[in-house]
């Protein structure tokens, strides 16, 4: 795979599935070069073995969902301005109605159960930000006063001058008369020109204020709509959520669960008999978010009972779909994610697993879909039966055409005797191979099993890729993912560099002299920190890295709490696991990358970084994108993420060439 071959990544997003099971929806997306963005379109397969095939032939159209009688689709589509708006289209296809006209765009949307109403949520800004006032140019507006402990999120910007608020407008049909441009007023005596109609109603706001609300979901009722209100705390980070029933006929709203439950809460579903489940994991104090052990709640009378192990399983990158009297639910477990239904008893069964990872799911009458990423493949939809996966699509021909390779399972037994589990991945081949050594982010996250363009671009340079969980992953077990709280840069980097001697060990194919390591987010953390601590490595990237717990905790959008909960806050607690504390000790050739709007992560860390080292002497190298989030590597502009990847092998190309 060359980096250009980006383009055939065809990732599935979160499936419908028709009330009768007789169909499925979905939308897909993948990077187009000439276009420089995102692109992709709503599909319907029939079930159990149909064709699938385009509905809409939108630029990006995404988020499909089925009304209640399964006959109208609504989903998002972007507005003349760019802008994402609710659109309804017929389910057997047609011409799209918009059916939502907001300012800054739709975030959330949801069908009321009879399918008359479409609730969303958006934001709404203060009078004359963000183009709300035609002509104001950004630079003139008011000064923002900022009082609260946040103020800003990746990927969007400030947050405090533009809450996210509920609505709901009349669902349109998709057979009405449709609105007509209106001619020139020509008549003298026309006091005002006719208006161009864009929706058939106005919406309601059913929520006011400061706070903003996400998750939104109806009762079963349809008389209110459930949310996840968020408050800019005033002085300290508070992880608690409340869940809030807010009236459809705008009377009022009511606390289903206050913070007293002492719960974060993730995403919300409402089964047909009314009862709320919730994905969620305990704070404490509010702020213990590490490792969390998101699992699966049933919000009753008494308060919230969990139903699944927070040891064991982990829920934190799916959601719920109600299945009958159970739920289905995502679990994420070596590097792998597997699809579990889970009954109100706390029962629990594998619904689909394997070689995969789950990224999305549904269910209609008696079948379940989901869309997976495998291998082979960056995304299919599948049907499952009897726990296997009968796959629909063949999106991942393209990328298997391009040449790809499989990578193999590896578990390692550390220094210490701790089995660390990963891949290799090589060319094809007798070597010897010059060796890359991959980290990734969270660091609560994972590698996994699926098809990884960074990895896939390397090999085929010709490079062996070694990449692994260390200790603080997700995925096996919430004691290994908090055994590097407030000990970052100790077990986990014993874990990476013995996964690394362990792989070269393993296959004498791989040159252990001729070895480089590279990572981002956490990834450029761990990266720093190797480097600054074995020299053997001919060149290393730092990308988007957190490498100053000093300066993040008034910089980044999470640096309320983040470095708080992993580093510690005393001064020795922060020298000790800080890879600007250390950097007077590397002289590996490194390669800083960052992105310009990087809140998460933000620039002044590479910045700072890559300056000390310039100012010791050691050879550094600053590649900055501009217009780019932390999301670069995975949701930036194509062409960035073509020009990012040529610098990645450039920088190898020389300080590990391959021959």
């Amino acid at each position: 795979m060359r980096a250009h071959d980006i383009e055939t990544l065809v990732s599935v997003g979160r499936p419908e599935v028709a009330p009768d099971g007789s169909f499925a929806v979905f939308a897909t997306s993948r990077p187009d070069i000439a276009a420089n963005r995102g692109v992709g379109q709503v599909w319907r397969v029939e079930l159990p073995d149909g064709t699938p095939r385009r509905l809409t032939r939108g630029t990006a159209d995404s988020s499909p969902k089925l009304s209640p009688d399964g006959s109208r689709i609504a989903f998002l589509r972007g507005d003349a301005k760019g802008k994402p708006q609710v659109h309804v289209v017929a389910a057997g296809g047609g011409e799209p109605v918009q059916a939502t006209d907001t300012v800054l765009g739709v975030e959330e949307f949801a069908w009321s159960p009879d399918g008359a109403t479409l609730a969303f949520l958006a934001r709404v800004p203060e009078k004359g930000r963000y183009g709300s006032v035609e002509g104001l140019d950004a630079a003139a507006e008011a000064p923002r006063h900022i009082t609260g402990i946040r103020w800003h999120a990746n990927g969007l910007g400030y947050i405090a001058d533009r809450p996210a608020h509920v609505f709901t407008i009349p669902a349109p049909l998709p057979d009405a008369e449709p609105f007509y441009e209106p001619a020139a007023a020509v008549r003298p005596d026309d006091a005002t020109p006719p208006k161009k109609t864009v929706v058939a109603a106005e919406a309601r706001q059913l929520t006011e204020g400061e706070r903003s609300h996400g998750g939104l979901v109806f009762t079963a009722d349809g008389r209110e709509l459930l949310t996840l209100p968020d408050e800019i705390e005033p002085q300290r980070r508070d992880l608690r959520s409340r869940i809030l029933a807010v009236a459809v006929d705008g009377s009022g709203e009511r606390e289903v669960l206050g913070t007293d439950a002492g719960l974060s809460l993730y995403s919300l579903a409402v089964a047909d008999d009314g009862a709320v489940a919730a994905l969620a994991h305990e704070v404490g104090d509010g702020v213990d978010f590490v490792a969390p052990g998101v699992g699966l709640w049933i919000v009753e009378s008494d308060g919230p009972r969990r139903l699944t192990d927070a040891e064991t399983i982990y829920l934190g990158d799916g959601y719920i779909t109600t299945d009958g009297d159970g739920f289905l639910v995502q679990d994420t477990t070596r590097g792998r994610v597997r699809l579990l239904r889970v009954t109100r008893d706390g029962d629990i069964a594998e619904a689909l697993a394997g070689d995969l990872e789950v990224a999305g799911h549904a269910v209609g009458g008696d079948r379940v879909v989901a869309s997976v990423s495998k291998p082979d493949s960056f995304g299919e939809l599948v049907l499952v039966r009897d726990g296997e996966a009968h796959t629909l699509t063949s999106f991942g021909a393209r990328s298997a055409a391009s040449g790809i390779v499989l990578p193999k399972e590896l578990t390692v037994t550390g220094r210490d005797g701790y089995p660390v589990h990963g891949w290799v991945a090589t060319p094809g081949g007798e070597g010897p191979f010059p060796v890359i050594l991959q980290i990734h982010g969270g660091p609560y996250a994972s590698y996994g099993v699926h098809l990884f363009d960074e990895t896939q671009v390397l090999v085929d340079a010709g490079y062996a890729v070694v990449y692994s969980n260390p200790r603080g992953s997700a995925g096996y077990g919430r004691a290994h993912g908090r055994s590097i709280r407030q000990q970052m840069g100790t077990v986990d980097f014993a874990d990476v560099i013995d996964f690394l001697e362990g792989a070269i060990a393993d296959d004498t194919r791989l040159d252990g002299d001729r070895v480089g390591v590279q990572g981002g987010s956490y990834g450029g953390y761990l990266t720093a920190w190797v480097i600054a601590h074995d020299h053997r490595f001919a060149g290393a990237i730092v990308e988007r890295g957190f490498l100053e717990p000093l300066s993040f905790q008034g910089t980044s959008d999470i640096g309320s709490f983040f470095g708080d909960e992993y580093v510690g806050v005393s001064d020795d607690d922060i020298a000790r696991q800080s890879p600007m504390a250390v950097v007077g000790q590397v002289t590996t050739p490194t390669l800083v990358m960052h992105s310009e709007l990087d809140f998460r992560c933000p620039l002044e860390q590479a910045t700072r970084y890559y300056a000390a080292l310039k100012r010791q002497g050691t050879e550094a190298e600053l590649l900055v994108f501009p217009g780019e989030n932390h999301e670069l590597t995975r949701s930036g502009q194509p062409r960035h993420r073509v020009q990012r990847f040529d610098a990645v092998l450039d920088w190898w190309a020389r300080h590990l060439p391959v021959s």
